[in-house]
């Protein structure tokens, strides 16, 4: 095939109709994978590239050091083999780069360029360097750059549309090496080093024929073979075609093949696209094929980022999954198709919309994944057209509507498999078809992150389209439970990013105000962790007018709480403070205890941080109080103390001390036994600034057996219960519905709490009792 390369050795050399003949599958699988795995010819140009990586330009003559990556590219018309000799370079050059070598395909399989962000995501990814979620183009090329700084890295960028796609992507380090793919040359790339490609000579060409076909039949005729390969441009990808056609014909000789290709030759000026030598031989292969077979060929057509296997092909032509694994294999000996490697993808081949590699290491199961195949680009088009000049419309929409619906079932099956815990979750998969079931949760991980591409490419896809909007927004929420389900909400944060920017989309063009409004609060979530607080705020004030619109509490006071996180994150005390009484005010409404308990924490927190210490401390006190009517000891604890840090901060060090043997009790009570050391630890300090070195000494030491004695990881360590700076940016739910839940997210970040302890001391012209403020 004309976009593959290999090296030759490792087969024998035989025909593929002798080497597929009476075997297996798994045998079969692999020789097909060998059958389009083939490099010939060439040699002049690979001798010119590597001449290129050293060989002086205009930046180095002077013998200063270039200031970027060498950039060598290899031009020609979709078919000519140019993805073949990039592959083959790269693999003679990979000893020389022991960083390795990082791919990706710049232009999408609809013909569209890949936006140079998805790019630089899928890159990021492949390298394994930390991909921020939302991020925008100049962030994360910068990212890149940052990343192959200090390394030795082939890149290489496949099909790419022009300077503009390749130039941001461009290392500055000087040791790194691009490799770019493109139809025409990259004008405005500095000192790039261009190879042309024509067709192949006459000698390896008739090598390519040869391997395909076998080599009885050409040997006998030498004259009809040098024919065929004038007939056919000496286009890598047209003679595999015509090698595949001849191989599943024995009895047609090599003058029948260039005869017809003759015949398929247009009149003169009027060539076109078909009238090429790649068309030709396309006309020729698919023309020839049974009805049923070239119907499920166009169909692949629809397939996302032109990614196929069993299941997708079963889907599409609505037959069984074998007789689609049977056709695939012919598929790929004949030329139509590519075998993809059996391991998970390191990135995305091209896929415009978040990285399709692996978002971190995974572990290999016993069992071999399914094969996967790739259309061709080169093929890509021919197929499309075939598609829609014979098939109607409504058939292209159920067949695609198929697709989608199959692969909903598989990812609820990839997710199932993370809760085989539940009785109820383990019957439905049983009732699932054997074919959709995962054996094990590992291989279903493995599936996800080895189909994310397609997976991807079909959820925008379906978006896009419009006319299947209720699998659209199916497809998508079950893509976003398996991603989290199998990687978590960190790990899988770019994705889950993209996921819901199609949400958004659809909630906006279906006038679906809720869908809107929880889209906008995700994306929010993933804005303030990465530490775009600024906009994650306007998305919750988006969303809160959504919420409103529609009707819902829950999504509107989840706004309100939000929005006043990010305020209490940016140190906006008051305008804090005020959303979060809105908030309040909206629970106390409804009588939901848990979250009123919640409210009044955080309340207390930001009225703490603004040195309000009578807010603060009736805030707290009003905690408790929810608490204690919840029965929560733990959140009752850690309410009072709280209030006793407040009345510290107040100057009433007495009360302080009776709050606190209060919160000893209670956490006593509640027998967490770290949350009793964190208390009794407090208590301690409290007892020193009072005078009494004795009876804090006793604390210390009763705090530190029981830290001892607690089991790691149980309870809470510190009596606030504060979590991660952003995670009341975040809109962090309840937990279990226990009163205030450790109060989670009332804390801000440190420079907050440098600024509060600053404005303390000039308000009340003291120092803040040491170990006061948390993470100080």
């Amino acid at each position: 095939m004309a976009e593959q390369a290999v090296e030759t050795g490792g087969l024998a050399a035989a025909p593929p109709e002798r080497r597929l003949s009476a075997m297996g599958t798994g045998v079969r699988t692999r020789q097909v994978r060998a059958a389009s795995d083939r490099f010939v010819g060439r040699g002049r140009e690979l001798k010119a590239l590597r001449a290129d990586i050293v060989r002086a330009g205009l930046d180095t003559l002077s013998g200063r050091k270039t200031p970027r990556s060498r950039v060598l590219l290899i031009a020609g018309r979709p078919g000519s083999g140019r993805t073949a000799l990039a592959e083959e370079l790269v693999r003679r050059l990979a000893e020389e780069y022991p960083d390795g070598v990082v791919r990706a395909r710049l232009t999408g399989v609809d013909g569209e360029p890949v936006p140079t962000e998805r790019t630089a995501r899928a890159l990021l990814t492949a390298l394994g360097a930390p991909v921020p979620a939302g991020a925008g183009e100049d962030e994360l090329t910068e990212a890149l750059r940052g990343a192959l700084d200090g390394r030795r890295v082939v890149l290489l960028y496949d099909d790419a549309a022009g300077a503009e796609q390749v130039d941001p992507l461009l290392p500055d380090e000087s040791a790194c090496l691009v490799v770019a793919v493109s139809r025409g040359p990259l004008t405005g790339v500095p000192d790039v080093r261009p190879c042309t490609l024509g067709g192949l000579d006459v000698a390896a060409a008739v090598d390519l024929l040869e391997w395909y076909a076998g080599p009885t039949r050409i040997t006998c005729d030498p004259v009809a073979a040098a024919c065929v390969v004038e007939e056919c441009g000496g286009q890598p990808a047209a003679l595999v075609l015509v090698g595949g056609w001849l191989a599943a014909r024995p009895k047609m000789s090599v003058v029948d093949v260039a005869k017809r290709l003759r015949e398929l030759a247009p009149a003169e000026g009027h060539e076109g696209v078909g009238g090429r030598p790649l068309g030709r031989a396309f006309r020729l292969a698919y023309e020839s094929l049974p009805q049923t077979p070239a119907r499920i060929l166009r169909l692949l057509a629809l397939a996302p980022a032109g990614l196929v296997d069993a299941h997708t092909t079963s889907a599409l032509a609505g037959c069984s999954v074998s007789a689609a694994q049977a056709a695939l294999e012919e598929f790929t000996v004949q030329g139509f198709l590519r075998a993809e490697p059996a391991e998970v993808p390191a990135v995305s081949a091209g896929e415009p919309g978040v990285p399709g590699g692996p978002l971190g290491a995974a572990t290999r199961s016993c069992e071999p994944p399914a094969p996967q195949y790739r259309v061709p680009g080169c093929l890509a088009p021919m197929l499309r057209a075939a598609l829609y000049e014979r098939e109607r419309p409504a058939e292209v929409e159920l067949a695609r509507a198929r697709m989608l619906e199959r692969t909903v079932r598989q990812l609820h099956s990839c997710r199932a498999i993370t809760e085989t815990g539940d009785l109820a979750t383990r019957k439905r998969i049983a009732e699932l078809p054997r074919p959709l079931r995962f054996p094990t949760r590992q291989a279903a991980e493995e599936w996800l992150l080895a189909r994310l591409p397609s997976l991807l490419a079909a959820a925008r896809l379906a978006v896009e389209d419009g006319r299947l909007d209720t699998l659209a927004r199916r497809l998508v929420s079950a893509l976003t439970r398996a991603l989290t389900a199998h990687l978590g909400a960190e790990r899988a944060a770019p994705e889950l990013y993209g996921l819901h920017q199609l949400v958004l989309d659809v909630a906006q063009r279906c006038e679906m105000p809720l869908e809107k409004g929880a889209a906008l609060l995700n994306l929010g979530d993933l804005d303030a962790r990465a530490g775009r607080t600024t906009e994650a705020l306007d998305r919750y004030r988006e969303a809160l007018r959504a919420a409103r619109e529609s009707g819902d509490p829950y999504a509107t006071s989840r706004s309100l709480e939000s929005i006043a996180a990010a305020h209490q994150e940016l140190g906006d005390w008051q305008r804090a403070a005020d959303w979060y009484r809105r908030g309040l005010e909206l629970r106390l409404t409804r009588g939901e205890l848990a979250d009123e308990a919640r409210l009044y924490g955080r309340l207390g927190a930001v009225y703490t941080y603004a040195g309000e210490w009578g807010d603060a401390l009736r805030s707290w006190r009003a905690a408790a109080a929810a608490c204690r009517r919840l029965r929560d000891l733990p959140g009752h604890a850690r309410a009072l103390s709280e209030a006793a840090r407040v009345q510290e901060y107040a100057g009433r060090p007495q009360e302080a001390l009776r709050t606190c043997l209060e919160a000893v009790e209670c956490a006593r009570q509640a027998g967490d036994t770290r949350l009793q050391a964190a208390v009794r630890l407090r208590l301690a300090d409290t007892l020193e600034r009072l005078g009494d070195p004795a009876a804090a000494d006793l604390h210390r030491t009763e705090a530190e057996r029981l830290l001892e004695a607690a089991p790691a990881g149980v309870g809470a360590a510190e009596p606030e219960g504060a979590g991660d700076p952003q995670s009341g940016a975040a809109g962090t739910r309840i937990a279990g519905g226990g009163g205030i839940a450790g109060l989670a997210g009332t804390t801000t970040s440190k420079a907050a709490q440098n600024r509060t302890q600053n404005r303390t001391q000039n308000r009340q012209g003291q120092q803040v009792p040491k170990g006061s403020l948390r993470n100080q």
